[in-house]
């Protein structure tokens, strides 16, 4: 299979490529199950991944966190297998939306933060591929993703925001439906997502699991105690590895 060559589209696409490349050729090896992330950072590291799959005779296998990654993945020819037949993976590379010093993330912008959720914590390693714009000192500015059954999702969204309010968030917290071109955004698990503007974010490892408790809740965007490790990648190519907490020198 001839793979076309990957293409980036300005600065911040090059750091993400730079981070992707690091991952592959760093954390991918023979006879490993590997967990393949969802979005823009996650998917240069499939196509890395890829291109150093037809450079060695590697063996691997490989679940997804979405369907966008299956078909990515099953398009560029890298192998994959249904998570409850791969059994636990050796690492998972995955994409924050935000992700602050101590290994904190916020995830779901693409709305996939179910199976990344699944897939991770099925996983003896989390490597985060990212840009350097996704580190952050407080979670909070990026919205929290919520997904939610469709029945009765208004009765769910009330319920989160009165749990917000009870861990001294404002009353008026911002919470809405999340729609793409006037229709609402459905999951591959068929689910809603609701969006809740934060600002900043306070006892999130009490609220991972609170708001998992609320009837109609399906899986929360954040996901704490989970990364090992971070990569960042820089538009210059170049790219470092960072444990937890981190100190990112942004000269």
């Amino acid at each position: 299979m001839d793979l076309p060559p990957i293409s980036t589209r300005n600065e911040q696409d090059k750091a993400k490529l730079a981070a992707g490349k690091f991952a592959a050729e760093n954390y991918v090896f023979d006879g490993g199950k590997i967990g393949l992330g969802s979005g823009t950072t996650s998917h240069y590291f499939v196509r890395a991944l890829a291109q150093r799959l037809h450079a060695e005779d590697l063996d691997i296998n490989c679940a997804v966190t979405s369907r966008s990654t299956h078909d990515l993945a099953s398009e560029l020819g890298v192998p994959l297998t249904d998570l409850d037949d791969i059994g636990r993976l050796d690492v998972c590379i995955d994409g924050p939306d935000e992700i602050d010093p101590h290994g904190a993330m916020i995830k779901g912008g693409g709305a996939c933060l179910l199976w990344e959720k699944l897939v991770a914590r099925n996983s003896d390693k989390v490597v985060i591929v990212a840009d350097e714009l996704k580190a952050v000192e407080t979670l909070g500015a990026f919205p929290l993703p919520i997904e939610v059954v469709q029945f009765s999702w208004r009765t769910t969204a009330r319920a989160v925001r009165e749990l917000l309010v009870e861990y001294g968030y404002a009353d008026d917290v911002v919470i809405y439906r999340r729609e793409r071109e006037g229709k609402p955004v459905v999951t591959d698990n068929g689910n809603f997502i609701i969006d809740v503007k934060l600002g900043e974010a306070r006892s999130i490892r009490e609220l991972t699991v609170d708001l998992n408790r609320i009837p109609g809740v399906v899986e929360n965007g954040f996901f704490v105690d989970i990364a090992h490790e971070v990569v960042f990648g820089r538009p210059d190519g170049t790219a470092h590895a960072y444990g937890f907490p981190y100190v990112l020198d942004r000269h």
